[in-house]
């Protein structure tokens, strides 16, 4: 299963799409739709993240071919994220709002989340509401 076009616009639309890279509020060289250039940044602490240099090969402007390629490499492994955590139950509707959510907030916050658990269980209606909480 893949996102929907629609679920991929409402990301870019809640996330925003910058084109050149720049420090997010965690101090972490991003791009794009929130891609971290390098995941390695994160072990760093907070306060010394301010003098990490750009990444090599990526102080200039993407264009938006690359922001979309990045994004789906990024979307991809949330999909097989949502359908490992969430294996049944899957409407096209539920699965865009799990991927959108654990693009957000991550896989691990997925896993321990309300909205997966009711889920699971067949609450389709109480995971619903546990996005609105």
């Amino acid at each position: 299963m893949k996102v929907s076009k629609k679920c991929i616009e409402s990301i870019k639309r809640d996330e925003g799409v910058r084109v050149k890279p720049y420090r997010c509020p965690a101090l972490l060289w991003t791009v794009g739709v929130g891609h971290v250039i390098d995941p390695n940044h994160i072990r760093v602490k907070l306060e010394e993240r301010k003098n990490l240099p750009i990444p090599e090969g990526w102080d200039r402007t993407l264009s938006m071919a690359e922001v979309d390629a990045i994004l789906a490499a990024d979307l991809a492994t949330f999909e097989r994220g949502v359908l490992r955590l969430c294996p049944t139950g899957l409407t096209q509707g539920r699965f865009d709002a799990l991927v959108s959510f654990a693009f957000n907030v991550g896989l691990g916050n997925l896993q321990r989340s309300s909205i997966r658990m009711k889920h699971n269980r067949g609450d389709f209606e109480g995971a619903a509401e546990a996005f609105m909480a």
